[in-house]
């Protein structure tokens, strides 16, 4: 198991518009600067419609910003390869996609599009990063459509680490999943950020993962960042007033 191999992000002044229905321009992130640091776990949260999905678009290029710019270990990903800078900044959706087959097949699928060496159902990283993740081996037969929906958000994580990338975006992982479930994803996340030294970057409404997992923190609003830094002094100590009222009512903030 690779030790060590997380990578930074940073993002300067970012900025993407949108146009409405009827033509005219929505500013979606205004001016976004965040630091991200190599082989931490760093959460945005925010209410809904804020921006966040938009941003994870633009950390591997499935969108382009139309200002500032993002910055991979010190490189604009603007000058990167999209497919290379993918491998290296790995996502996780919202809802997992499991291709027909097994999951060893889920498994191996990103190594068939890439024309790369298969991962065998016995070598050591299939195992670890099964451990890493809390799926028994015994499942690599099975259907993976079949498994449940925290086993396949399980799946949908090792499939990504199986390309050993700096970088992990997580996109509300704990969405459809139950306290206990997401409890055993929290676990999860954590091992993988202490064994690999991996950098992630999950997007949630999900306070209570928030809390427990994460290493810093930022509060996205309205396409800006109001508040961002060490999470215990982010959730214990929040200076933004926005900050405190959606801590203090995330239902109502998440409507």
């Amino acid at each position: 198991m690779m030790k060590g191999v997380g990578e930074s992000l940073a993002l300067e002044d970012v900025r993407k518009t949108r146009r409405d229905p009827e033509g005219n321009p929505v500013e979606i992130l205004r001016g976004i600067n965040l630091v991200v640091p190599a082989g931490s776990l760093t959460v945005v949260v925010g209410p809904s419609g804020g921006g966040k999905s938009t941003l994870l678009r633009l950390l591997n290029r499935l969108e382009d910003p139309d200002g500032g710019r993002i910055l991979l270990a010190g490189v604009d990903i603007a000058s990167l390869d999209p497919l290379a800078l993918r491998r290296r900044v790995a996502a996780v959706p919202q809802v997992p996609f499991m291709y027909d087959g097994s999951v060893l097949a889920n498994l191996q699928r990103p190594f068939v599009f890439r024309n790369l060496p298969q991962p065998s159902a016995d070598s050591v990283e299939t195992r670890r990063v099964l451990d890493l993740c809390r799926l028994p081996a015994e499942l690599l037969p099975r259907q993976a459509r079949s498994l449940s929906v925290g086993q396949q958000q399980r799946l949908a994580l090792a499939r990504a680490l199986l390309l050993e990338p700096g970088v992990l975006l997580l996109d509300e992982p704990t969405s459809a999943l139950d306290p206990p479930t997401a409890d055993q994803l929290g676990q999860s996340l954590r091992d993988i950020r202490r064994e690999r030294g991996l950098t992630l970057l999950m997007l949630t409404h999900d306070l209570r993962l928030a809390r427990r997992v994460a290493d810093r923190a930022a509060f996205l609003e309205s396409g800006r960042i109001l508040e961002e830094g060490a999470a215990a002094d982010f959730f214990e100590n929040p200076r933004a007033d926005a900050l405190r009222r959606f801590l203090s009512a995330p239902e109502a903030a998440h409507e």
